[in-house]
Parts: C-alpha cells; structure tokens; sequence
C-alpha cells in the first residue's frame, strides 16, 4: 500500500527535475504508480477521504425499518445481527437480499459501538502470594488416552495457585465430593501449607443452590474448617472468574497432548504407569515457576495434624434381595446381612462396608452410566436353592464373569430345559467361586475351542487334570501379497 510519505517523497523528486522512472524508483513504488499520483495531484489519505464519502452518499435500505430493529437491539443484547436479519426477511418478503447481510451487520455493529449499552468491564486482579487456590474438574477425553489398549474415560482435579501458577492433577472419574475431597487434600499436603482462600465454581458437591440459607454444603464446610480455608465460589454463568483455572486446564491439556506426541503413544501399560506420566510433566512445568513459589510457601500457613478422610459415611439397610442402594446405584452384598443396617463408607473410587465397627468387603465405585454391581458370590449359594429365579433375575448379566460364562449357558439351553440349563450352569459357577474363576474360564475357553460338550462335570475333570493349552495370543495371520494390487494399479494407469 502507497503511504502519504511516499507520495511527497515522489513530488520532492520531480520538483528536483528527475525524470519520472527515478523519482518513482526513488519513492519505493513502480513508474505506473508514480504517473498516476503525479497526474491526481493527491496523497492516499484524501483519496480513501473522498471513497468513504462516496460510500456515504450511497442509500442505505435499512433506513426506512430502522426503528423496528431498534427495540430488538436495546432489549436484547446478546442478539445476533443474522437473527434480526432473517427476521427482516420473513416481515418483509422481496425487500432483503442475502448479499445485504454484511451491510447490515456493519450497520449493527456500528450502532452499538456508538449508541448501544455498555459492555461487560473484565477487571484484570492482582494476586498476592499464598492468597488464593483455585480448583475444578476438567475432562481428558479428546487426549484419547488408553490404558493397556482400553479407552481410560477420567477426569482430573485440578489445583493451581493464583500467583505462581504452581499446579497439581489428580485422576478421578466423576465430579462429587469424595473426588473433590481427595483431590485438594492431595494437593494440599504436596503443596506443604494452606493458602489463605481456595475457589470453586458453583459445584453440587461444594455449593448449595442460591435458595439454600447456607453457602456451603456441610461436607464442604467441614472440608474447610478442617484446613481453615476461607472458601470461595464463583458467580453463576461467569466462567471467567475462576479464570486462573480455566486457563491451566487448556495450557494444562495442551503440554499432556505435547508430550504424549514426544512420546510417540497415547497407550500406558497400566493406570500406574500413567500417573508417573503426569506427574513427572506436572514437575517440569512447576519447575519453571520455583522463583515465584517459593514466596508462595513463605506465606502459606501450616497443615494440620492430620488428613480427613475423603469419604463420605452412610447408614444403609440391606434389603431382602441382598443389595443395597448407595447414590443411585445399587450394590449386591453378602446374603448373611440381609435386613442388617451397614455403614457404608464412599471413597471417590470404591466403597467400604462396615459392620459392628468391622470392615466386611471393599467394592469398586460403579462408574459411568451403569446402575447396578452384582457379585454373584453374594447370593450364589440361594440362587443354587432356588434356580428358577435364576432366567428372569433382573440382574442375570451380571452372573456371567466373562463372555465365555455366557456363551456356556447359551449352550446349555440349546441342549436342556430352562430349568435344567439353569442347574448346570450354576455349577459351573459354583466351580469358579470356590476353585478360581481364570481356571474355569480357561476350561470353557478349551471345550469351546475344540466343541466339547459343555457342564459341570467337563470342567471339573478338566480342572482336575490340569490340561495345558494354548495361550489365547497364539494366532497365525497369513502374510498379504501386495501384486495384485501392483496389477490393479497399473490396469487403472493403462
């Protein structure tokens, strides 16, 4: 683009009594350029001066229906000017084009930049060390991480200090509060003191709704206490403040994704091996901010003497069909507590059972979308007494370990009744949870294998002889001939 400069360096040099291609050359523009700002006699500045005016003087075709968008843009003012066009257009059918969209976006843009409502002020805070902690739950499913070639759907919790940007991830499964309890008490006692303030958003495990007289839950409140953390939540639907970490989850994911390139795999052997992962990222990117750290730690206060436990306790009745219901879900327990009342104690990944102050059985958290975790030792030894329940048992899937369980049982009922079909397999089941339930589905894996006829007798004598065989890995892929698509290509090219 000719500058203004350039156009007065050119008439200096034509007043000097260069000729025109040196004056041109000169100024820094070619000699066709030079002719015409010799022969205008203007500077660019006045020509695009005299091209707004033209625009200006052109008719504008939303003068006349002005005052009725009007309304729409004082009232509402996260309208979008599209809206009100395709409005325009269905009030007054043949007027609108869609080539006038932009004018009339402009025109929009310009009324409220001049005449419209006050925007939204964001006031930049200046953070002071060991002030404020922030924290929330952000998922880490677009990274597509897998563990022993199995998608690993997680969250993880996130902490940060406002000032340093000192951070830590804990991996979780779900947004409650032993998750929540867990996770800053992690971060917590890494971090070696309390800051002053931690913030949350508006977290059901965290805050009560607006109408509720307390500001905290009382889980949440003794979560504090316990720390003396003055707690903080964030306004509804204003994301932006708690900004500090909104901003770390992106930065946060953006180096997981980074190194995982590096790595050249997103798949981990175990879940342990994927901690270690992060853990060791989390430590070169807080190495970075040690300077500003460690004023953080010099105003954090002390911990106290001990961690609470990140659980939440329960008083729960088993019911007569030898299950509990804990959070929605439901829990098979041992059959001997039927009409007992247990304490159940909810840690972010498993639930213990306690009975008479005796811990009983540890079961894993459902996770997800399932509703229903059924051990079939729990009531394996009534349903042998009552094998009819066992066809129409709402909870039948959850009998079958593993698919082979089930391809046996399928088999079953294609040889004998239901009934019967029924008693057999229950033996083989009873096999598996008094023997060892990988021996058993190794001996199905066999007889389906080489078609064998499928009962409880079979597995128990194969179970007996201690039969070897082959691993399931054992597979033979033949190798592929690449010429024949050497032949098909070269019939496309001829």
């Amino acid at each position: 683009m000719i500058t203004d400069i350039q156009v007065r360096k050119l008439k200096k040099y034509l007043s000097q009594g260069k000729n025109l291609e040196i004056a041109a050359n000169k100024a820094g523009m070619d000699e066709k350029t030079g002719r015409k700002y010799r022969d205008l006699d203007k500077l660019p500045s006045e020509l695009l001066a005299e091209r707004i005016r033209l625009w200006r003087t052109r008719e504008d075709p939303f003068e006349e229906i002005w005052e009725e968008v009007l309304p729409f843009l004082k009232t509402n003012e996260g309208i979008e000017a599209k809206t009100l066009f395709d409005y325009l257009q269905r009030e007054h059918p043949g007027c609108f084009h869609d080539g006038q969209l932009r004018t009339f976006q402009r025109r929009v843009k310009n009324w409220r930049a001049t005449k419209g409502p006050g925007r939204e002020v964001y006031f930049p805070q200046k953070h002071e060390p060991g002030r404020l902690s922030q924290s929330d739950f952000t998922h880490m499913s677009r990274l597509q991480i897998s563990i022993a070639r199995q998608p690993f759907d997680h969250l993880v919790f996130h902490f940060v200090l406002t000032y340093s940007n000192w951070e830590t991830a804990t991996i979780c499964f779900s947004e409650n509060f032993e998750s929540l309890s867990e996770g800053l008490q992690k971060s917590l006692w890494k971090l070696g003191g309390v800051p002053e303030q931690h913030q949350t958003d508006r977290l059901s495990a965290a805050v009560n709704k607006p109408e509720n007289p307390e500001e905290f839950t009382s889980q949440y409140q003794g979560l504090l206490d316990h720390y003396h953390l003055q707690g903080r939540k964030i306004n509804s639907s204003r994301p932006h403040e708690n900004g500090d970490i909104e901003q770390r989850h992106h930065r946060f994911k953006k180096a997981v994704d980074q190194a995982l390139m590096l790595r050249g795999s997103r798949d981990f052997t175990t879940r342990k091996e994927y901690e270690l992962f992060l853990q060791k990222l989390l430590w070169q990117l807080n190495r970075g901010r040690q300077v500003r750290f460690l004023e953080e730690q010099t105003a954090l206060h002390p911990l106290p003497c001990t961690k609470l436990d990140a659980c939440t306790r329960l008083e729960v009745r088993v019911g007569p069909s030898s299950t509990i219901r804990v959070k929605h879900k439901v829990y098979s327990v041992h059959s001997r507590l039927i009409k007992e009342t247990v304490t159940v104690r909810l840690y972010a990944e498993y639930l213990e059972l306690w009975y008479a102050q005796k811990h009983i059985e540890t079961i894993p958290r459902i996770r997800g979308s399932s509703k229903h975790h059924i051990q079939y030792r729990h009531i394996l030894d009534w349903l042998v007494r009552k094998p009819g329940a066992f066809e129409n048992y709402r909870y039948r899937q959850d009998l079958f370990p593993t698919s082979r369980f089930r391809i046996a049982y399928d088999s079953l009922r294609k040889r004998h009744s239901t009934s019967r079909a029924a008693r057999e397999y229950l033996g083989i089941l009873t096999i598996a949870a008094q023997d060892n339930e990988t021996a058993v589905d190794d001996a199905l894996r066999y007889l389906i294998d080489h078609e064998g006829r499928i009962d409880a007798a079979q597995v128990r004598a194969f179970l007996l002889k201690g039969q070897p065989h082959e691993p399931v890995t054992n597979i033979s892929v033949q190798a592929v001939a690449l010429s024949g698509y050497d032949q098909l290509l070269q019939e496309v090219r001829g």
